[in-house]
């Protein structure tokens, strides 16, 4: 029985620990801050979505399609261009 709570304990500390302050979680609100910041650049954003805890907007920039990953902050931490 001990090792069943000690499992269960290990299971839940597990997940909580995924679950840190580099989430991000997207909502209409941020989705329009990133594509406002991201069009006064020049670029046309396509989609934004969340990935590894980042926003990414898929865009396109002369002709180009680019993969731009923001933070929490909303600050640009890579830009990838897409082949």
């Amino acid at each position: 029985m001990t090792r069943i709570i000690a499992l269960a304990l290990a299971i839940t500390a597990g997940s909580m620990a995924h679950a840190s302050d580099d989430y991000v979680k997207m909502d209409s609100a941020k989705a329009e801050q990133i594509k406002t910041q991201l069009t006064e650049q020049g670029y046309d954003v396509r989609k934004v979505d969340t990935e590894d805890g980042m926003y990414e907007a898929y865009a396109l920039k002369d002709g180009a399609r680019y993969e731009i990953y923001l933070d929490k902050d909303l600050k640009v931490v890579e830009t990838k261009m897409d082949d």
